[in-house]
């Protein structure tokens, strides 16, 4: 016997359509949307109704050629409901407002990131309720983006090296009871994955990787457009595979790890020794460019071990495309060229000859604002989900399938 398909969720699922249709191709017409999500009049009609209703999409009325009356359209809210995006990193945190079309707003907020967990929820809280506060705007949830390691299921920080002031807490759920709106927990890496493929060169992909070499490494994998998670959310910690055995003590407790070695803070660290003071990549890059001093043994250096994630990920993985995400690349123009050849020499020839290494060119706050509208987009049709792991079952859906 075939299962019965409720009325009520037969209607859910025109809604979750219509939207998606609408995200990808807005503004439509009815009668656009009708043939673009194969749907009857009547089935969009209602579907419509009631997006309209929830605050999920707005109609416009566009001037036509002629003169006469405006044509109604509809698309994804933008001019009366918005959500955030708050990327939170170990030196700053970034704040941004979008519609749910995921096209950014011109207001957004960069802090530097407090020294404790309740000055974080303070600091966070305070300014997302500025972009909150416009007149005549609904937020209808907020993504924030997080570095470490995150369990999905509890939505919770379980261990960030290099923001440790974190582990434990569940910072999505803490700024949802302050801010009385729904709040998304991502781990950052997943978030630039997301952010590549809405808005970057992995639009369509389905199998790709996102190396973050910024503060820490963080790994993303999508593998036949499934968002690799492991059991908790907590794969891809590529940063803490020992490649000096008696190296640098890492923020997460253990010595030699290659996120200690192979990215922006190791650079800094590596210049910082060689002037004899502190420095951050901002001003490694402003050094380099302006030629006052030669880094080209500090810049080897960390390219002979960045080649070795580079081609650990190409080996494991077999992606069509290698991300990476990093400033270290804006300070030597010759630097990531440079990567891919050491890569070359490490990797197996046949991966790495099908896999295209490419700098990431989306933000993390960018995926948080892609993660919480798919997560709304999701929610209309919550039997759907049958994964147990909140954000994982989500990004699944959002990638594309095969």
């Amino acid at each position: 016997m075939n299962a019965r398909i409720e009325p009520s969720l037969l209607g859910k699922m025109s809604e979750r359509q219509v939207l998606r249709v609408l995200q990808a191709n807005g503004p439509l017409s009815r009668a656009e949307l009708a043939r673009e999500c194969g749907l009857s009049a009547p089935a969009v009609s209602r579907a419509v109704a009631a997006l309209l209703r929830a605050g999920l999409i707005e109609e416009i009325a566009e001037p036509q050629a002629t003169g006469g009356r405006p044509a109604l359209r509809l698309q994804p809210a933008r001019d009366r409901a918005q959500v955030l995006g708050i990327a939170v990193d170990a030196d700053r945190c970034y704040l941004v407002s979008a519609g749910l079309d995921g096209r950014l707003h011109d207001n957004s907020f960069t802090i530097t990131t407090p020294k404790s967990y309740s000055a974080l929820l303070t600091a966070l809280t305070r300014q997302a309720r500025q972009l909150m506060d416009r007149p005549g705007m609904t937020t209808l949830g907020i993504g924030l983006s997080l570095p470490g390691l995150i369990d999905y299921r509890a939505q919770r920080s379980v261990l960030s090296p290099n923001l440790p002031f974190t582990n434990g807490h569940t910072p999505a759920r803490d700024l949802a009871d302050r801010l009385g709106t729904e709040c998304l927990l991502l781990q950052e890496s997943h978030a630039l994955c997301l952010a590549e493929q809405h808005h970057g060169e992995a639009r369509g992909l389905a199998d790709f990787a996102m190396l973050d070499v910024h503060t820490g490494m963080g790994l993303g994998v999508v593998s036949g457009g499934r968002l690799l998670t492991g059991h908790t959310g907590m794969a891809g910690e590529l940063g803490h595979v020992t490649v000096v055995p008696d190296g640098l003590r890492c923020g997460c407790g253990n010595v030699g790890c290659l996120e200690t070695v192979a990215n922006d803070t190791s650079l800094a660290r590596r210049v910082a020794l060689k002037i004899n003071r502190p420095v951050t990549i901002e001003e490694v890059i402003h050094l380099a460019r302006s030629g006052t001093i030669d880094l080209s043994a500090e810049f080897e250096d960390v390219a002979r071990y960045l080649a070795i994630a580079v081609a650990a990920v190409i080996n494991l993985f077999n992606p069509t495309r290698l991300f990476i995400h990093g400033r270290m690349f804006e300070a030597d123009a010759s630097l990531f060229a440079r990567v891919e050849a050491l890569a070359a020499q490490r990797a197996l020839r046949p991966s790495f000859q099908d896999c295209k290494l490419v700098r990431a060119t989306g933000s993390k706050s960018q995926g948080a604002i892609a993660g919480i509208i798919h997560h709304l987009t999701s929610s209309l049709v919550p039997a759907l989900e049958s994964n147990s792991l909140c954000f994982p079952s989500e990004v699944r859906h959002a990638l594309p399938a095969t």
